[in-house]
């Protein structure tokens, strides 16, 4: 009886990791970075991450029963362990939201900055009109840049610090290119912001075929009982009538 619940327990504990999946997997070194974003305190780890120690002893103690013998101990220890790096290493939700905010409103930022730097605003003054004018989570980021830029700090060196952000990076390299190769910085911009437009755009049309896709499916699954009630049944019991009526 304890093995069957210890078995039973190491199939709950691989469900509920299994349910993860949806979330980001943060690679080892970019972990404590990426999960110090605004809202990523243990209250929003989720279960997985909360009870890491629980699921991670679970899966060791069910893997050491289904194989029982020398490799008990040897298995539990690695399923142990995989469990309590996967689970430390899913993203929380509210920092895989932030991220979604900072692309979404990524397009809309720069076409605000290249309006003001048409309009013949410094970098670091356009970059300030942008905040103030769209606040949210791409801004909060950039007026930290603005900040930078305001205090006298090297631009080359601000652009590569915004080039290696994961979500932002666009609009640091071009700004960056711009810099280095003297190009005129508001087409690099507006070019830019066409480009993020277009893709954020495909991007909603991948989106609503998706849905159509996914609608479709249930659809179906409804479908089929009937069609082969209605449709295949009657013509195979027909079809084995007139074989059996034939001999």
């Amino acid at each position: 009886m304890a093995d069957v619940l210890l078995v039973g327990l190491l199939v709950a504990g691989a469900v509920l990791v299994g349910s993860g999946a949806g979330t980001r997997w943060i690679p080892g070194p970019d972990r404590s970075a990426r999960a110090s974003g605004p809202g990523s305190g243990s209250d929003d780890d989720g279960l997985l991450r909360r009870g890491r120690a629980l699921w991670a002893l679970l899966a060791g103690g069910g893997a050491a029963v289904l194989l029982g013998g020398p490799l008990a101990l040897p298995a539990g220890a690695a399923a142990a362990g995989a469990v309590w790096v996967v689970a430390g290493r899913l993203e929380p939700r509210t920092v895989r939201q932030h991220r979604e905010e900072v692309r979404r409103d990524l397009p809309h930022v720069v076409t605000l900055l290249a309006a003001g730097l048409r309009a013949g605003q410094a970098p670091g003054e356009a970059i300030e009109l942008v905040c103030r004018a769209l606040p949210g989570a791409a801004s909060a980021r950039l007026a930290t840049v603005a900040a930078r830029l305001r205090l006298g700090g090297d631009a080359a060196t601000i652009w590569g610090r915004l080039a290696d952000d994961p979500d932002l990076g666009p609009l640091g390299r071009t700004l960056g290119r711009a810099h280095r190769t003297g190009a005129p910085v508001v087409a690099a911009v507006e070019g830019l912001a066409d480009e993020l437009g277009s893709r954020a755009r495909a991007e909603v049309e991948d989106r609503a075929r998706a849905v159509g896709v996914r609608a479709a499916v249930p659809l179906g699954v409804c479908l089929l009982p009937s069609f082969l009630l209605l449709g295949i049944v009657p013509l195979a019991v027909s079809l084995a009538g007139s074989i059996v009526a034939g001999q």
